[in-house]
């Protein structure tokens, strides 16, 4: 749950955002976390929730570009109070019950932007698979980018809780890995025992402010462009 979000400004290139690792032994996939085809060593990754400023920027900068890309695609409706961003599952099978689940806590909790899945014209996409970096998101600068969900940190971590963390950042809240389990945000910084995936009151103001100033923003930067 470790992010880094790349930059919208092309200068800056494609980046990863990913989760610090760690050696631990790895354990078999439960029932609803995601089973890997490929084989597994006898280590497995672990989030260490090490941020830094870089991871930091790249979060804010993946958010901003989802939003330009969100505005884009609503320009001629305006006026709508909640933003719908798009994303697609399709290239996450495992992980289905996981990003639903996700989806539908982020619906219910903010009422200024809700989460549409979809084949087309999505903002961003959910993967899967087995990276030592863990669970990380990524973007070309374009607008278009994923959320990565690793096999075995969603085995060692409430997999709801890392998938809904993550969606997090697309919605544009930083970690704080300091925080207590209570917030959604402080991801594996209380330990793999906490599967708490509800965003706090704070977390759910704050993303509700983003998405009704931000997008107002980007929308006013699409149509100086024309």
């Amino acid at each position: 749950m470790h992010k880094r979000y790349v930059s919208v400004a092309a200068a800056l290139g494609l980046a990863v955002a990913a989760l610090g690792t760690s050696s631990v032994a790895s354990a078999a996939p439960s029932s609803d976390t995601a089973k890997s085809t490929t084989s597994v060593s006898a280590t497995s990754s672990a989030a260490r929730y090490a941020g830094s400023a870089e991871e930091a920027a790249a979060n804010k900068a993946f958010f901003e570009a989802v939003v330009k890309a969100v505005a884009e695609k609503r320009a001629a409706n305006p006026g709508a109070r909640a933003v719908t961003v798009t994303y697609n599952a399709s290239r996450a099978p495992s992980f289905r019950q996981q990003i639903a689940a996700s989806t539908s806590i982020w619906n219910a909790a903010v009422t200024n932007v809700q989460l549409r899945e979809g084949t087309t014209g999505a903002s961003f996409s959910y993967r899967e698979g087995n990276d030592p970096r863990g669970s990380y998101a990524s973007t070309d600068g374009h607008g278009r980018g994923y959320i990565f969900l690793d096999y075995r940190q969603n085995q060692q971590y409430n997999s709801t809780r890392v998938t809904a963390h993550e969606t997090g950042h697309v919605l544009g809240l930083p970690d704080n890995y300091r925080g207590p389990c209570s917030e959604l945000m402080s991801g594996g910084g209380p330990g793999p025992s906490c599967t708490n995936a509800q965003p706090n009151a704070t977390e759910r103001a704050r993303v509700n402010q983003l998405w009704a100033n931000g997008l107002a923003k980007a929308m006013k930067q699409v149509e100086a462009a024309r």
